[in-house]
């Protein structure tokens, strides 16, 4: 393949990337769908950047063998997980940390406002239930009359409450005051896009016909409770209609209990407490994963009774009121050694197992330590890291234009390409980015820095050695690039090395550095060295001090280019 074919092709190739990653940067820009990949594409930061509360745990696994502990953490986890889904805390993340020979459990809840509700949910051992069919219960006239009269308040209050947002420049923040829906308030209310058939039939109906950009003049009555709306965009989305809308809830009570459509379940008596250990096994004869339960002896008991009067009905295994297991009671089970089955793939009976063992088995978890960040703090420190880091990159590009002139000019470009593709690919992948992620992130523009100036000076030494420009730009890479490929390669061993041993914070360090160096190999190999190619013509041989070569060193340069070229016509006049 010729060099004008190579260019052609890296040019075609740096400028559909860059396309890309111009798309995928945008504030607010649409979401990625393709197949089995969804990407919900924005800015993730970490809790010093957006504000909330850290919680440590230290799990008192003692009583439990070796062999089991790392598994029962894992349920232990998910359990905490669900816990923390009911504060409609919006990415939070808790994950297991080993300490020395002990285990703790960091639970990190960006932007939660109540904490101490937080912990008490947290600390909480785990409820684990076993549940049968029942009858569902009513409500009495007296409920009935006190919640008509509750629901008759909750709507004068939502009456004032619209009022004010139809007079109000700023809905957002009158949504974080008085709106009781926990999922968008935090937001200002803000509900995304989202098409038909995703929300309450009657508040659907109504926000599809309203106006954008205006509160809606009257409530909007659901099955939640009453809202004030204000529509804020409508667009066609893969050939259906959406809306974004931000809404103000007030929630009601409905008087009578509404049908779910599912069996009411109620407690048996028999809990976690009675069952000494699930495992996952295997069906003799089909092969399949299945999970079997092993009960006490009164646990045995009670399970006897229980499968006695449900044979043919389902029994609910409930873990912190939530079901994770219903199955069809098919015999009655005397000796509390009990199989479920259910066409389960291995990594769903292991991750059933789980959660029962983590219902079953004694796990103690204490509180050791608690931070507390505001989201002013966080949002200071976002915007004192944007602040240094476009006052940095300006000064960088300074220096390189004015040391390295137009291959300075080149990098400057090729490391704003750099710096698209990066944010992009963070998105994408997508990272949580913290203050030691953003400080991974700078260094890492350094060293795509570092990587230019390598290949610039070697550039300028095949030109002192009276090299032609277009064989200087190939020899300077190809000199330049071991040394950048050796440092690269000993950085992201070490990012390896931080990211698999280190804590969470170095662990954001190193992770964005190291993706930081992959993208800076692949600006230092390709962009760069595609825009240097593209000016190494003919017209820039008599103009060597764009590249920074001093006026002497220019017509030394030049001079043996004469020498050589003087040479090359006597040579030819003796061969004649």
């Amino acid at each position: 393949m010729s060099l004008r074919r190579r260019i052609l092709i890296s040019a075609i190739v740096i400028i559909v990337i860059t396309a890309l990653a111009v798309i995928v940067d945008i504030p607010k820009g649409p979401d990625i769908s393709i197949g089995q990949f969804q990407r919900e594409l924005k800015v993730r930061l970490g809790l010093d950047l957006r504000g909330g509360a850290s919680l440590t745990y230290e799990a008192d696994t003692s009583q439990v063998e070796e062999a089991d502990r790392a598994e029962l953490l894992e349920g232990l986890k998910e359990v905490i997980e669900q816990r923390i889904n009911q504060f409609g805390v919006s990415e939070p993340s808790v994950r297991n940390n080993k300490v020395g020979d002990g285990w703790r459990i960091i639970v990190e809840l960006p932007g939660i406002t109540d904490i101490n509700e937080a912990i008490a949910a947290i600390g909480e051992t785990p409820l684990l239930e076993f549940r049968e069919e029942g009858k569902p219960p009513e409500r009495t006239e007296e409920e009935k009359n006190a919640l008509r009269v509750l629901n008759e308040e909750t709507k004068k209050r939502a009456e004032e409450i619209l009022q004010q947002a139809l007079s109000a420049t700023d809905f957002a923040a009158l949504a974080k005051e008085k709106s009781e829906d926990p999922g968008s308030a935090e937001n200002g209310g803000d509900l995304d896009f989202f098409g038909k058939g995703i929300m309450d039939p009657a508040f659907e109906t109504a926000v599809f016909e309203a106006e954008v950009g205006k509160v809606m003049p009257q409530l909007v009555q659901s099955s939640f409770g009453y809202h004030i709306v204000k529509v804020t965009e409508k667009r066609t989305q893969n050939e259906q209609e959406e809306v974004r809308a931000s809404h103000i809830l007030l929630r009601t009570i409905p008087e009578e209990i509404p049908e779910t459509g599912f069996p009411f379940y109620e407690n048996t008596g028999l809990n976690g407490q009675q069952l000494e250990r699930a495992q996952v096994t295997f069906d003799q004869q089909t092969g399949a994963s299945v999970v079997s339960l092993q009960f006490n002896a009164e646990g045995a008991k009670l399970f006897k009774e229980i499968t006695e009067r449900n044979i043919g009905k389902t029994v609910a295994i409930y873990l912190d009121n939530a079901p994770i297991s219903i199955p069809t009671v098919n015999q009655v089970i005397p000796d509390g050694q009990a199989i479920i089955e259910g066409n389960f793939t291995l990594e769903e009976a292991k991750e059933l197992t789980r959660r029962l063992n983590a219902g079953a088995l004694p796990v103690p978890i204490t509180l050791v330590n608690q931070q507390n960040i505001g989201p002013t703090l966080g949002e200071l420190a976002v915007q004192k890291s944007l602040f240094a880091g476009i006052i940095g990159l300006a000064l960088l590009i300074i220096f390189m234009i004015s040391y390295y002139r137009l291959p300075g000019l080149l990098a400057s470009v090729a490391l704003l390409i750099y710096t698209l593709i990066v944010l992009a690919v963070f998105k994408l992948v997508p990272v949580t980015l913290t203050l030691a992620g953003i400080a991974g992130f700078i260094l890492s523009i350094g060293m795509a820095v570092d990587a230019n100036i390598l290949i610039f000076e070697r550039m300028k030494e095949e030109l002192r050695d009276g090299n032609a420009l277009n064989r200087a730009v190939e020899q300077g890479f190809r000199r330049a690039w071991l040394s950048i490929r050796d440092s690269n390669v000993s950085s992201l061993i070490t990012c390896a090395i931080l990211a698999t041993f280190s804590t969470s914070l170095v662990k954001g360090f190193a992770i964005t550095l190291a993706l930081g160096i992959v993208v800076s190999m692949f600006s230092a190999i390709t962009i760069t060295r595609t825009f240097l190619r593209l000016c190494a013509k003919p017209a820039f041989e008599k103009k060597l001090w764009l590249f920074g070569i001093t006026r002497r060193s220019a017509l030394e340069v030049n001079g043996s280019h004469t020498q050589i070229s003087d040479g090359m016509h006597k040579n030819e006049k003796n061969s004649l």
